[in-house]
């Protein structure tokens, strides 16, 4: 296996037969107790609060964030950690909020909320948006930033081979159903937060040995050298530049690409709350998780998830930062400045045994990454649309092995799509390539959501519109907005910068895409709501909403405060 010694590549098998074993235990175990295909696609009433906690953060954090979100720390910093902590607060939100309305209304897809709320229109259309966004978007992405880290610690050899052996793997968990992607997901996400910071620490120990000359290395000191070699690094707010149109010889044109990936505190205001809110409450990738359980469960599930936020971007973005000083000192032999290679980068410094125990860590995310989101694209294809359209009568065995069928199709044509990378992945940088064209639909998808739970006069045509505009607008702000209107107007500054991207220097004008997102939604909802208006007073299928379904006990405020105030003090600090 490439660079791996004998001792890395023991530990990653262990990690592979204790995973497998426990996979085909638990499936063997709960087999007895399945009752069809909502047991297969939701685990009904089979996770503990742990499990659905943990099965959230081990589908979550993947490649995106291993390799992109590091990446994004080499380039930005810290800044980019904002999608890890405000994550934390939607995740409180969507606890309160979202779930009592799902699972008081026995929603288990997010199709099957649109048709219940709206018409079979809606829903259909939607249907198709997500699988076409989860199978050529999410996990393509997923797929071939996984394989191309991997293959980049391998040796750089093997990159079609290892998408291969990431596919089956995560075949062989998916396959099995929910209970199965739950359970073994807790210990997926102890591989990787165990993999996680274990390289870190690792990480910080080279950063004082390379940059102070320390014999034995600190952790808690190379951390210091990382905030007094980089401070810019560790600025959550990035200030607006200056000026609008700069070139590769201008310092100010890094400062420009900083700040569309990450617009100050404007994303804050716009796009940054629609992904996090879209993402965590009106995705089946996600939900799917917690739509099984009673609401006690679920929510306890979910804010355990929001705790464990707070950590991630030690584990996935903070090897950015210790790359950047290091390569800045010339201590990443090897490394091209590539931001989507340093988390490969770093790994290389590890020695034999922790190297094995990172690999591991990666694939853990990766694989659980895979099968769950195969098993949303499975769930929606076959209850969504096989079910309603194909056929009608479809029995619980049948519907189990349509979902089955669905899993290896998605699996194929996302490897047909990665094995070249015909979608660009590695060259848009892979943490952007997937907010940036998730973000096309986010903002009439959560317009739809949003009024459709909290206000009753919301009609089937306004959602309808709704998440056509919203996708129409988003093109429009991306591609269009900047040759009608001009660069600068009171919705938005444009920018011009050279971006040095395969080998060629190509000059683009642009808004910020989170700034393009923020007024997609606004204007959509405006334009619902004049839409509802024409319409009854109160929408004959809106949801019934009692406010002691948003109550919370004692326990539960107590680790939403803890959370709040670990937020709080992150933020005063690094501001």
């Amino acid at each position: 296996m490439g660079n791996l010694a004998t001792i890395d590549i023991v530990i990653f098998l262990i990690y592979f037969i204790v995973v497998a074993g426990y996979g085909i235990w638990i499936y063997n175990r709960k087999k007895s107790l399945a009752t069809g295909s909502q047991d297969y696609f939701l685990a009904e009433g089979s996770l503990t609060w742990w499990a659905i906690g943990a099965s959230l953060i081990a589908s979550n954090i993947s490649a995106e964030q291993f390799i992109g979100m590091s990446g994004e720390g080499f380039f930005v910093g810290i800044a980019v950690a904002a999608y890890e902590w405000i994550a934390a607060i939607a995740l409180i939100i969507i606890a309160i909020w979202f779930i009592p309305i799902y699972l008081k209304n026995k929603i288990y897809t997010m199709p099957q909320f649109l048709e219940r709320r709206y018409n079979k229109s809606v829903s259909l259309i939607m249907a198709v948006f997500w699988l076409f966004l989860y199978v050529i978007v999410n996990l393509t992405s997923i797929l071939y930033l996984g394989a191309l880290a991997i293959d980049t610690l391998l040796g750089g050899e093997n990159l079609h081979i290892i998408m291969i052996g990431l596919l089956l793997m995560a075949l062989l968990i998916g396959l099995g159903g929910m209970k199965v992607i739950g359970y073994t997901d807790v210990i997926q996400v102890a591989v990787l937060i165990i993999g996680g910071f274990a390289t870190v620490y690792m990480a910080l120990q080279i950063v004082d040995q390379r940059i102070n000359g320390a014999t034995i290395g600190s952790a808690w000191t190379g951390f210091n050298t990382l905030l007094s070699e980089a401070p810019e690094h560790f600025k959550l707010i990035l200030d607006k530049p200056t000026m609008t149109t700069t070139t590769l010889a201008m310092p100010e044109n890094l400062s420009v690409q900083k700040y569309m990936i990450l617009p100050g505190l404007a994303m804050y205001f716009a796009g940054q709350w629609i992904v996090h809110l879209n993402y965590w409450g009106c995705n089946q990738y996600i939900t799917q998780r917690a739509l099984g359980a009673d609401l006690k469960t679920a929510r306890t599930g979910i804010l355990f998830a929001g705790f464990l936020k707070l950590f991630m971007p030690i584990i996935v973005m903070l090897p950015g930062i210790a790359a950047y000083v290091l390569h800045r000192e010339g201590h990443l032999e090897g490394f091209n400045g590539i931001k989507d290679g340093a988390y490969s980068a770093i790994l290389g410094f590890l020695p034999s045994g922790l190297k094995g125990l990172a690999v591991a860590a990666l694939t853990a995310a990766i694989v659980a990454s895979l099968a769950g989101k195969v098993n949303s694209i499975s769930t929606i294809f076959t209850l969504d649309i096989y079910k309603k359209y194909f056929k009608t009568d479809a029995t619980e065995i049948q519907l189990v092995r349509t979902g089955r069928w669905a899993i290896i199709i998605a699996m194929f044509v996302a490897l047909a799509f990665t094995w070249t990378d015909v979608l660009g992945i590695g060259g848009e940088g892979g943490f952007t390539f997937i907010q940036k064209y998730t973000g096309f639909i986010s903002p009439g998808v959560f317009a739809m959501f949003l009024l459709g739970m909290f206000w009753k006069r919301t009609t089937g045509t306004a959602a309808l519109v709704g998440v056509v505009l919203g996708f129409l607008l988003a093109i429009f702000f991306n591609n269009f907005a900047v040759d009608i209107f001009g660069k600068e107007t009171w919705l938005y500054t444009a920018f011009t910068y050279e971006k040095f991207e395969n080998g060629v220097v190509n000059t683009i004008t642009e808004i910020p895409f989170l700034i393009n997102m923020g007024w997609s939604f606004f204007i959509t909802v405006a334009v619902m709501i004049l839409i509802s208006l024409a319409g009854p007073k109160i929408n004959p299928k809106a949801f019934d909403i009692d406010r002691s379904m948003f109550k919370v006990d004692p326990r539960t405020m107590v680790l939403i405060v803890i959370t709040l105030l670990f937020l709080t003090a992150i933020y005063v600090k690094f501001w």
